[in-house]
């Protein structure tokens, strides 16, 4: 026998160890994670802190938080039937694939894209198939769509990261009607752009759309996602969730959050405006091609060897994100958009670094 202590292990984990990981050295200009870079005010942090002072802390939060459920849901404009709950939108990622994928199963992902939809597929003994952008970051439908026939998921992200890119409403529409597949349409970004797949979870049984409060609603240290999927299919995936998901401070954060949702998102047009002044900037300057995005990030490329350009950014304090490993971005880098003043530090820093780092040769 041999003298391996890992014998225990599926054999795909071996491939796949490791695969998820996130190079986040100190630096006070954080701009890397997508986060939103304006926190809660001290007084809704308050308000949370009082929800939850007085509720039992050694019991257990409902087995099905129908009541808070009902809140998200009415927050969402759907049935609370067609809603499942979790800590961060990953999890009901998981419990989906958990459902759908096995052995001799495909599925399939747009590249250059989240790197953990691969990984989760692996993880489940699937077979992935990786559709490419274009060469401008766009969604190919025809490919996708041909791709679709024989899989049983599809991950699109709407708009995705890290290229910003959306998929055209129409196109997606006829993709989940002509496919036996389950489209997954990750809308984590969607508060920044403002199209959703939503109503196809009313009519059709092979759509899934996940959200997450991280982004538009600054929580991304409090963990909530949800899953909207149709009404018939939505048990087969609670099944595949873990019980007690949901802390009770989590979820009256979340329903503080609705409650106060135009004070916490009425800094999105700002973020909005701050990534169009940003891009021109970059497109203004010689060596740098800016993709579109409608996303609360943006990728570019320069004629710098991207790791060289991040290490001489960090020196300055300035934390952006190196996708140059991801496929089709072997130039590109990634930029969260922050407060004014952390954009203009990011500007200068770049600028710095293209010099320190010379022209290509």
């Amino acid at each position: 026998m041999s003298n391996d202590t890992l014998h225990f292990l599926k054999a795909q984990m071996r491939d796949i160890v490791g695969g998820y990981k996130l190079d986040v050295p100190a630096c006070p200009i954080k701009l890397n994670q997508n986060e939103n870079p304006y926190d809660w005010p001290a007084s809704l942090k308050q308000a949370v802190f009082e929800r939850v002072r007085d509720l039992p802390w050694n019991r257990y939060p409902p087995f099905v938080p129908s009541d808070f459920v009902a809140v998200v849901a009415k927050y969402l404009g759907v049935d609370p039937a067609q809603v499942l709950v979790g800590n961060g939108s990953n999890e009901l990622m998981y419990s989906v694939f958990a459902t759908v994928l096995e052995p001799g199963r495909k599925a399939v992902v747009t590249q250059p894209t989240f790197t953990l939809y691969s990984l989760l597929a692996k993880l489940f003994g699937a077979t992935v198939e990786s559709i490419n952008l274009d060469a401008e970051m766009r969604f190919d439908a025809p490919k996708l769509q041909a791709a679709a026939k024989d899989a049983s998921l599809v991950v699109i992200a709407s708009p995705n990261n890290p290229t910003g890119s959306v998929i055209d409403p129409m196109d997606l529409e006829h993709m989940v009607a002509s496919s036996p597949a389950l489209f997954v349409i990750d809308e984590a970004y969607f508060d920044f752009h403002g199209e959703t797949a939503l109503e196809l979870t009313r009519t059709y049984r092979n759509v899934v759309v996940l959200r997450t409060f991280s982004k538009a609603f600054a929580t991304a240290g409090l963990r909530f996602g949800l899953m909207v999927a149709h009404k018939e299919a939505l048990p087969f995936f609670a099944t595949a969730k873990l019980p007690y998901n949901l802390n009770i401070f989590t979820m009256a954060a979340v329903e503080t959050a609705i409650e106060h949702a135009s004070t916490l998102k009425n800094r999105l047009d700002e973020i909005k405006r701050e990534r169009e002044r940003v891009m021109r900037e970059l497109k203004a300057r010689k060596g740098i091609k800016v993709f579109p995005s409608r996303s609360n990030f943006f990728i570019f490329e320069t004629d710098r060897a991207p790791r060289k350009l991040w290490q001489s950014m960090v020196k300055k304090g300035v934390l952006v994100r190196d996708v140059s490993g991801y496929p089709m971005l072997s130039k590109a880098l990634r930029v969260t958009i922050g407060r004014p003043e952390e954009n203009d530090a990011f500007l200068k820093a770049l600028e710095f670094a293209m010099v320190d780092n010379g022209p290509a040769t």
